[in-house]
């Protein structure tokens, strides 16, 4: 099962481009960085909706994108990594699936607003800022009817962010989703469970927060 790469959102130029560096660095290996297969969560939390547009937010090697464009959705896959969706562009015409593959960070994309009937985000690294506008991003890309799947890791404490370099309050989480939902959203799923996955740069990741929603107008 794989993991998804970011799709992050940079205080500036200058930031941006050294995130996309350091995620190009990650991807230029000899090997793959996730595991090739599906988010476990992403199928399990799609099936049974009706397939239409949907927004795949920092696809990495598209494992993701690739299989929802399988299962008969129309799909854009956005990464703010030019070598990762080398990779996935590479897959997808080996398995002869059509993607539109968007080299973009979340918000610099501009996307249309309400015009995805599903977005996806997940384990996305967004960076929180005063105004929420990477959860506004997500919201607003969600058509009426359509669902908003956010899933990540639980929170990690302190002392783990900092011996991997970061501060756990610098980035968005499901709850802060949430918490951005109004009488317009139904939550249909706000829940951690349990994640089994054996390779991959996440497979030492235990479980899943997992946040589901439908905008209803």
């Amino acid at each position: 099962m794989a993991e998804t790469d970011p799709s992050l959102i940079a205080p500036d130029e200058t930031a941006s481009a050294a995130v996309e560096a350091v995620w190009d660095e990650r991807y230029s290996g000899p090997g793959r960085l996730w595991s090739g297969a599906p988010n476990g969560t992403l199928v399990a939390e799609t099936e049974g909706l009706a397939v239409g547009t949907v927004l795949d937010v920092g696809c990495g090697e598209g494992a993701d994108a690739l299989w929802l464009a399988e299962q008969g959705w129309r799909v854009t896959a956005l990464d703010v990594s030019r070598v990762a969706l080398e990779r996935a562009e590479a897959e997808g015409r080996r398995r002869r699936v059509d993607v539109h593959w968007l080299h973009s960070g979340l918000v610099e994309a501009a996307l249309p607003a309400r015009s995805f009937d599903l977005v996806s985000a997940q384990y996305p690294a967004l960076f929180r800022t005063p105004g929420h506008v990477a959860e506004h991003a997500l919201l607003d890309a969600v058509a009426p009817g359509g669902t908003l799947l956010v899933v990540h890791h639980p929170a990690p404490t302190p002392e783990e962010a900092r011996s991997h370099g970061f501060h756990p309050d610098d980035y968005v989480g499901p709850a802060d989703v949430a918490a951005l939902l109004d009488d317009s959203w139904m939550i249909e799923v706000d829940e951690v469970r349990p994640r089994h996955v054996a390779t991959g740069a996440g497979s030492h990741h235990t479980h899943d927060v997992v946040l589901r929603a439908r905008r209803l107008a």
